[in-house]
């Protein structure tokens, strides 16, 4: 598979201070994780890149998740090929972002069967090969766990921070855990966690029912000292919104989950800012 621009070269650094290279107008890069799949992460990213865009940021969005990249989906954008200029990706653009998808590779359907030195050099493309501008922040959807991807983007360029989705599960939880505990080792700040389904939403009485518990996230960033970013309700409307690939918070900011994400993006940002302040 062909990408654009020469081989940069760049390998695995020996120690996540080592072999860090920022992306020119990049001011801030935000990795959204988490511990295990199917907790809705690139649903919060995508909503959480649109919140930051609204509020007058100037914000990219790379879908890094390899073997299950959703953010075509999510921006209607199945279909979309990369195009190159000099060398460089052009991003797509939508809803105020500037948006790379490892799925704009991909025909529909198509897996990815690829060892780790073809992710690496993809994920190297993508950060310092696009025509990314300037941005005030550059939101990263990573696959889930903590795998090759996770630690080579810390090795490959600067993260400001990064921000843990999890659900009120007990096993969700554990692996959130270990997810914070992979970012603190290699050094990324941890902004914070966001519990997602954190309560069914009931269409038509309004009713809220907690289905996987309660209360469990919020336990463990008292647990671990994190900040706790907030609830974010299994909502008809967000299923919905994403299907349709018309992120919530754009359609419906006023919806009980486009206003969570948006207090989550802004208590990010502002720990981002504290972040920055401290040098």
């Amino acid at each position: 598979m062909a990408f654009f621009g020469k081989k940069s070269g760049v390998g695995p650094a020996k120690n996540p201070a080592e072999g860090k290279r920022p992306i020119p107008g990049v001011r801030n890069v935000v990795a959204v994780a988490s511990g295990k799949g199917g907790v809705g992460k690139s649903t919060i990213s995508a909503n959480l890149a649109v919140a930051l865009a609204r509020t007058g940021a100037r914000v990219g969005l790379l879908d890094a998740d390899i073997y299950g990249p959703s953010v075509p989906t999510l921006f209607r954008l199945k279909g979309h090929r990369l195009t190159g200029e000099d060398g460089m990706i052009v991003p797509a653009e939508a809803h105020g972002l500037k948006i790379v998808s490892i799925g704009f590779l991909l025909e529909d359907d198509s897996p990815i069967i690829w060892r780790g030195p073809m992710l690496m050099k993809a994920l190297e493309q993508f950060l310092h090969g696009t025509m990314w501008g300037e941005l005030d922040y550059l939101v990263i959807d990573l696959p889930p766990g903590t795998g090759d991807v996770q630690i080579s983007l810390v090795q490959m360029t600067p993260v400001g921070g990064a921000v843990v989705v999890t659900t009120p599960q007990d096993l969700a939880l554990i692996d959130v855990k270990k997810a914070v505990r992979m970012f603190e080792k290699v050094g990324v700040p941890i902004l914070g966690v966001v519990e997602n389904m954190s309560y069914f939403l009931c269409p038509h009485c309004a009713g809220r029912s907690e289905i996987f518990g309660h209360g469990g996230a919020r336990k463990a960033c008292g647990e671990m000292g994190l900040r706790f970013l907030g609830e974010v309700p299994l909502e008809m409307a967000l299923r919905e919104a994403s299907d349709a690939g018309e992120p919530l918070v754009a359609t419906a900011p006023d919806a009980p989950a486009a206003r969570a994400i948006a207090d989550a993006a802004a208590e990010s940002a502002a720990a981002l800012a504290v972040l920055d302040s401290l040098g």
